[in-house]
């Protein structure tokens, strides 16, 4: 599956919910329901990061969504709030162009790197980060932002599971 990055366009963010709920359901088999159950971002949510100009989406050839990346500038770094990929159009690197896309508009942006939190133990999730050059930021080296964040998520129920910050540095551009 050839794929392109590009900014998501004003009628897709329905059509990245629905990227988001294939995402999710190979959580059901390790015992995460209530992740692959989880709601999707709001239309409003993902119209704000479209209008922002921090929604990204690679699109098949007929120029459909079939992954999605949203960000937002935390504490010097971009903050990968959500990559999600479709089943269809996993382990094709389609998520790591996507990051690779992020990087270098952060960089363009003068941030210094890109942070995100994610699952420690499911395998697509911060063993997949790792791969990709992100390490795993220890308690003390996480900025009031990632901190607040860490909270919200706390308070969404995510904390059920092993959760960890990561980072990887953008070097110069």
């Amino acid at each position: 599956m050839r794929t392109h990055i590009r900014p998501a366009a004003p009628d897709e963010p329905a059509a990245l919910q629905d990227v988001e709920r294939a995402a999710g359901a190979p959580f059901r088999a390790l015992g995460m329901p209530e992740i692959a159950d989880d709601e999707p971002p709001a239309l409003s949510t993902l119209e704000h990061y479209r209008r922002a100009g921090r929604c990204w989406v690679a699109a098949d050839e007929r120029d459909r969504p079939v992954a999605y990346l949203i960000a937002e500038p935390v504490d010097g770094a971009l903050h990968l709030e959500q990559v999600s990929v479709h089943p269809r159009a996993a382990r094709r690197g389609v998520g790591r162009s996507l990051i690779a896309h992020a990087a270098e508009r952060a960089r363009a942006q003068g941030l210094s790197a890109l942070t995100l939190t994610t699952f420690a133990d499911v395998p697509w999730n911060a063993p997949y980060y790792a791969r990709l050059g992100f390490r795993t930021l220890a308690e003390d080296e996480l900025t009031p932002g990632l901190r607040r964040i860490r909270a919200e998520e706390g308070e969404h129920g995510l904390d059920r599971w092993p959760r960890v910050c990561m980072s990887r540095g953008l070097g110069r551009p």
